[in-house]
């Protein structure tokens, strides 16, 4: 095997379309894997499309068609046969095309593509001269694909301003209410060319499960071949292996390797992310007369682990569960919603996904479900999930739509859903393949049977092929047709295809009525089995917000802060959440930390919840963990990788012991508070829990004590009583429940009826290698202190936010920075927040 890459001397060059004049004549350096975007911002011709209002004004340069071409030197080489003669092979192999491609080899087209998630390769052993040979991709407008699409395929309901469900692209490409529209066009992953004679590892899709104290593998080969030799194939785990021997005509083979004593892969937080390196390889069999003293003809490695899946649906006096049960231990799952991280996603590198699965397990987070409006995501992702013990989720990618079930959609759709199944199911992270996002809640609820007509929207898809295709390539994955969706409760029948999707009695659900609709308290009202959607927006850094807009004055409806607002109403939204909490700010600096504050207490609010009702509930997935360009939105992370509050309120609410303070009964204040027990640790957690109403002095106004054990992997609750729960002062008084060291609170009033005062307190700073340490000390109350250290030095980050302190109390923020900010910088009143300076004028 040869591999010989294609990603120098690529050229930029425009076909067609309404281009401004000096890009009609361009033509630029490029880079593969690369986009049009990147490459003309690279050559100087456009402004960064993710500042101001750039978005509007590049917006024609997804109305136009592309050239991407190159040349590169090629001889035949002996070895592989690739002379043209039948015993060599050379292959033009295309990982990624985004989107509506034809491709030249020598001026002849060897391939003509309409899916950017799908890889492809080609036979060019006939079109290759010695000498320089050229290549060119051609891409026509994705828009003008996708509106023609559009009308050759029928109607069908979608969310957006372009009909994406027409054409097989990254969806949130043509934007999203968090998205930027890109409308993207070039070759967005690797192109090589593969020469190569006898044989080659076409495709290894190992398939781990579990025999007892076994660890079995399924190694199932295909092989593809230029000759007609005896072939022998191999599949090994250390000294474990097994192999095959392959006739003349042979081209598939299943060989299975048994592992004694295996090791379990398990998530973080429930043991060891236990991997075994799997290595398979072909060569010519020792017996053929032809047998070479050389190596295997091709070689793959792999990194696999043994765990086994289920999802307990049996139907209780509740309902329907929706627990993921790994190892045949239930598991709570605390994880995030993933888009692409990056709007131009070629640019994500392995660096950078860990960077933000680092922020991932900062948050406690065991899970990221990847979201089926992006991509496929990358070997990269989902190597480094399996090292860390992140469990995952892929969507496949059809999100917010009906699709049509006919040709050419149908075929393309089969072939991206088998080749990513392939593909992704070697991984022990995976755990859940989904067949949409919201189309089944869509169909039900969204007026789409009227809109269709009769027409198909995808239900045979999620229904029929998808399972089929999991079920066939990856039996060890879970699958679910949809999110959200409702279990069946008919023993022998896999799906409910009658009942209402989104019912919170019943799997999985998304809760969207409270951003849209309530103030964020009423997710009490929710008794769900799990959510796998919830959210609150807000914006992103300061540092991130100031670079990326540059409005002057800078207000929350200035021309570039709406542009970068991509949710319908989303700043009316903000307002109404904000209100019932706090007034509404009119320096631009409270209103920034004013909705950053408010999303991470809306999020805690959720999350808190959801914990205090396991087992009935068991897991959320909050909308969303990161984003792909600088915007208000619901993430943790913003598109410049800095980290809001949320993701340190995501971190406390997280935490494996959690102490918690909820009504007993969200309908009726009458009937008290409880405090939940919360122990997700392998560990009984036994002892005295405190609690005590307080003033916001810090004195003791009641006091209980009351022993309680929480089992491992559980939640003890326990009733306040009503001598302490009956506050006497509610502007002024707080519930603090207490036990080893782990705290709840609970305050009587929002913040806008309490009595905070500004806020006193002491600090001191302290030199730290890497940074510095601000020492904060309380003086009076003070709520939810946060440090905004990118306001000081846009590269710094601090490793604790939202902290509340009781006069006298003490906290200590370490900052990483490789400035040094002074005591006065750190201090200052757009640095250093709390609630307080929100209330108290």
């Amino acid at each position: 095997m040869i591999r010989t890459p294609l990603a120098e001397g690529w050229t930029l060059s425009l076909l067609d379309g309404p281009a401004p004049e000096h890009v009609r004549t361009a033509r630029v350096a490029a880079t593969v894997p690369g986009s049009v975007h990147t490459d003309l911002l690279a050559a100087g011709l456009i402004d960064d499309p993710y500042l101001d209002d750039n978005e509007a004004l590049l917006a024609w340069i997804g109305r136009c068609d592309w050239r991407y071409e190159t040349g590169f030197e090629w001889a035949p080489r002996v070895s592989t046969g690739s002379t043209g003669s039948p015993h060599g092979a050379a292959e033009l192999v295309l990982e990624g095309l985004d989107t509506v491609a034809t491709v030249r080899l020598n001026g002849e087209v060897v391939a003509e593509t309409r899916n950017m998630h799908r890889s492809y390769r080609v036979d060019v052993r006939g079109l290759l001269r010695e000498g320089r040979n050229e290549l060119q991709v051609d891409f026509a407008s994705a828009i003008r694909a996708a509106d023609a699409a559009s009308l050759e395929l029928g109607y069908r309901p979608h969310v957006n301003h372009h009909p994406y469900n027409a054409l097989r692209k990254m969806a949130c490409s043509f934007g999203w209410d968090w998205g930027i529209d890109t409308s993207t066009a070039g070759l967005w992953r690797p192109a090589a060319l593969e020469e190569w004679s006898g044989a080659r590892l076409a495709a290894v899709r190992p398939i781990a499960t579990i025999d007892g104290e076994e660890g079995v593998v399924a190694v199932h080969v295909d092989v593809a071949r230029t000759d007609g030799e005896r072939l022998r194939v191999t599949a090994a785990i250390g000294e474990h292996a097994a192999s095959v021997a392959l006739g003349p005509d042979e081209t598939a083979a299943v060989l299975e390797v048994r592992v004694p004593d295996v090791r379990r892969w398990w998530p973080r937080g429930y043991g060891e992310a236990a991997l075994y390196d799997l290595d398979v390889r072909v060569a010519v069999d020792s017996d053929s007369p032809s047998a070479r003293a050389a190596g295997p003809a091709d070689r793959v490695t792999q990194r696999i682990g043994f765990r086994t899946i289920e999802f307990d649906t049996t139907p209780d006096a509740a309902g329907t569960p929706f627990t993921l049960v790994v190892n045949g231990e239930p598991v709570f799952v605390k994880g995030a919603n993933w888009i692409p991280d990056d709007a131009f996603p070629h640019r994500v590198d392995r660096a950078r996904y860990a960077r933000r699965l680092d922020q991932a397990e900062f948050a406690g987070l065991n899970l990221i479900r990847v979201w089926g409006g992006g991509i496929y995501e990358s070997a990269d992702f989902y190597e480094l999930c399996d090292e860390r013990g992140i469990l995952t989720w892929q969507d496949f990618l059809l999100a917010c739509a009906a699709y049509a079930e006919e040709e050419p959609l149908r075929g393309e759709i089969e072939a991206e859903a088998r080749e990513a199944v392939a593909r992704l199911g070697r991984h022990p992270s995976l755990v859940v393949l989904n067949g949409n996002n919201e189309n089944l809640w869509g169909h039900q609820e969204w007026n789409w049977k009227l809109r269709l007509d009769g027409a198909t929207w995808g239900a045979g898809y999620y229904h029929e092929l998808f399972p089929a295709i999991v079920a066939e390539l990856a039996p060890h994955v879970g699958y679910t047709p949809g999110s959200p969706f409702t279990p069946s409760r008919e023993p022998g029948v896999p799906f409910d295809t009658e009942s209402h999707p989104n019912d919170p009695a019943h799997g999985s659900m998304h809760i969207w009525d409270l951003w849209n609709q309530k103030d964020h308290p009423h997710y009490r009202d929710v008794r769900p089995r799990f959510v796998a959607e919830f959210g609150w927006q807000a914006p992103p850094a300061w540092a991130t917000l100031t670079r990326s807009v540059s409005d002057a004055p800078l207000t929350p409806e200035s021309p570039g802060m709406l542009v970068h607002q991509k949710a319908m109403e989303g700043n009316v939204k903000l307002t109404d959440g904000l209100l019932p909490h706090l007034r509404l700010p009119n320096e631009m600096h409270d209103w920034h930390w004013a909705m950053q504050l408010n999303q991470a207490n809306a999020i805690t609010t959720a999350v808190e919840w959801f914990r205090s009702l396991a087992p009935h509930c068991m897991g959320s997935i909050v909308w969303q963990l990161n984003d792909c360009w600088p915007v208000t939105s619901w993430a943790a992370v913003d598109g410049d990788e800095r980290a809001k509050p949320l993701l340190h309120a995501l971190r406390a609410a997280h935490a494996d012991r959690l102490v918690t303070v909820q009504p007993a009964d969200p309908a009726d204040p009458s009937a008290g508070l409880v405090v939940a027990v919360v122990n997700d640790t392998a560990e009984p957690w036994t002892g005295s829990l405190a609690i005590e109403r307080l003033g916001f002095d810090g004195d003791l106004r009641a006091a209980e004590s009351v022993v309680v054990s929480a089992a491992a992997r559980s939640v003890a609750t326990v009733a306040v009583p009503s001598a302490v729960a009956e506050t006497t002062d509610a502007a002024g008084e707080l519930l603090r429940a207490g036990l080893d060291g782990v705290r709840g609170l609970w305050f009587f009033a929002e913040y806008r009826d309490s009595a905070l005062d500004a806020g006193r307190f002491s600090a001191e700073l302290q030199q730290r290698a890497g940074g510095v340490a601000l020492r904060v000390t309380a003086e009076s109350l003070l709520r939810d202190v946060t440090l905004l250290v990118d306001k000081v030095d846009a590269a710094a980050s601090v490793d604790r936010a939202l902290v509340t302190l009781l006069p006298g109390e003490s906290a200590v923020f370490e900052v990483t920075t490789d400035a040094a900010p002074t005591l006065e910088q750190l201090t200052a009143r757009e640095v250093l927040r709390t609630a307080n300076q929100l209330v108290a004028s």
